[in-house]
């Protein structure tokens, strides 16, 4: 039997292993950060870098597309009338565009200018019932956000956030007002005779506050 004792193995690791090691494990850390990359495409959506939303150069550019809409819709006000008190769910469905609360509804009208406050006037419409009361927003403060729901085109979901969307709501009223109402005296409209275009949520079948896309003083 042999009684000799066992070599020892030699483990010691050599430079050149160490570096074939520390190259593998390289390419590893590599491949696994090519696998975790996603590619974003500049102007998309998920660019950090793309532009902050601006209320400004928002109402400039979709103003006009509203503007247009609504004229391309608007009802003779007696007509949209006389429908809504006949059957207002079928007018709505005729006429109206849905909205998170009550229906926008694009009319069109000739009228006397009555009373008015705050910017904010009755006008007398020939054809249409007495005990329905129509008013006009001239400024300086517009108030809703009946431009922005009035074509069913605008949606939260094409913004960012709330904020956003309010802040679209504000800048197509903005714009209305230096592109339609700019050139109107709203001190002085009371006996005149206006003709609108405009837009109104139907909250109250008895009483219109209408959002104007086109006014003039006839």
């Amino acid at each position: 039997m042999n009684s000799q004792p066992a070599t020892p193995i030699n483990r010691r690791v050599t430079p050149e292993v160490r570096r074939i090691v520390a190259a593998a494990a390289v390419l590893i850390l590599l491949g696994a950060m090519v696998l975790d990359t996603k590619v974003v495409i500049i102007g998309s959506a998920e660019d950090a870098r793309k532009a902050a939303f601006s209320p400004e150069e928002y109402g400039k550019s979709e103003f006009p597309k509203v503007q247009s809409a609504v004229e391309q819709r608007a009802v003779n006000a007696a007509t949209l009338a006389s429908a809504i008190a006949k059957d207002k769910a079928a007018a709505e469905k005729e006429y109206g565009v849905p909205a998170n609360v009550g229906t926008e509804f694009s009319v069109k009208f000739i009228g006397v200018v009555g009373e008015g406050k705050s910017g904010i006037y009755a006008v007398k419409v020939d054809d249409v019932p007495s005990s329905l009361v129509i008013r006009v927003q001239t400024g300086p403060a517009i108030n809703g956000t009946d431009l922005r729901d009035a074509t069913g085109t605008i949606t939260f979901g094409q913004f960012t956030n709330q904020i956003e969307y309010q802040n679209a709501g504000s800048a197509l009223n903005n714009e209305m007002k230096k592109q339609v109402l700019s050139a109107i005296d709203n001190s002085n409209l009371t006996g005149k005779t206006i003709s609108v275009v405009g837009v109104f949520k139907l909250i109250n079948p008895k009483g219109w506050l209408v959002t104007p896309v086109k006014l003039s003083v006839q």
